[in-house]
């Protein structure tokens, strides 16, 4: 898929803060947004941008148009293009599925999201997603495999032998069945994915920065090791550390006394 030259011009991806959460927007409605260079090379700095802004608590990300991601150009492929972000391919499929940034990301599934649009629901920490669209790595039907993180991380995110069939068959599942298992945390009303996002963010934005920081790099560290092993326990008491004698540690107490809105300063 490719865009038209006039619609070339746009920019491959759009940037809006709206309060403390930075809204990162796919913008290739013409190719179902399909991960081309431009793209990657568009969200990965936008992503940059959010992580460098204070300002920003939360990431959002969607699509513009019809679709949330089609997954990879597979003009730009078929002719010989690469699909990384330029000069920065440790960034990944889209410049999200492998770009870590501190802050809480959330996919808003406005529509199509099969194989590489999947692959950025599961990059991202939270996912929100339209009633009448579906997720699934149809891969295997094309003779390829989820390559942008995938079969990876769909069989840490739900059961094993789920994750097999959805993997091996290529068949999609449901927005509902895809809230069943877990894969994602909300089914929003058609139309409306963005609109619950962005509320999703709003409640998270509002908590201390740091604290959510940390708890965000902490899970994600100590996702897979065991419960009881030291080096789990040393991440937790360092991150507590952090947490505990920042400023916003002694403004959350002392807000609750006073009953007022905490004001935090992210540090």
């Amino acid at each position: 898929m490719s865009d038209t030259p006039s619609a070339s011009a746009e920019p491959a991806a759009l940037y809006e803060r709206r309060g403390n959460t930075a809204l990162i927007t796919l913008n290739r409605p013409r190719a179902m947004n399909a991960v081309n260079s431009a793209l990657s090379t568009a969200v990965g700095a936008l992503l940059e941008q959010a992580e460098a802004d204070d300002a920003v608590r939360v990431i959002v990300i969607t699509g513009s148009g019809r679709a949330f991601c089609a997954g990879a150009d597979l003009k730009a492929l078929g002719s010989g293009q690469s699909l990384d972000a330029d000069g920065h391919p440790e960034w990944g499929f889209a410049g999200y599925a492998r770009h870590w940034v501190s802050k809480p990301t959330i996919a808003a599934v406005n529509g199509f999201a099969l194989g590489g649009g999947t692959e950025l629901v599961l990059a991202s920490d939270l996912a929100v997603v339209d009633e009448n669209a579906q997720l699934g790595l149809p891969e295997v039907t094309r003779g390829l495999f989820a390559a942008a993180g995938g079969v990876i991380r769909l069989q840490q995110q739900i059961p094993k032998k789920i994750a097999l069939q959805i993997a091996l068959t290529g068949e999609p599942i449901s927005a509902a069945q895809s809230k069943e298992l877990g894969l994602i945390n909300e089914v929003a009303p058609a139309g409306t994915a963005l609109e619950v996002a962005l509320e999703l963010a709003d409640k998270i934005a509002s908590n201390a920065p740091l604290s959510v920081r940390e708890s965000k790099a902490l899970i994600h560290s100590t996702a897979l090791g065991p419960d009881w092993e030291q080096g789990v326990w040393d991440a937790n008491d360092e991150a507590m550390q952090r947490v505990f004698t920042s400023a916003d540690a002694k403004e959350g107490p002392l807000a609750f006394a006073e009953k007022r809105i905490p004001v935090w300063q992210g540090r």
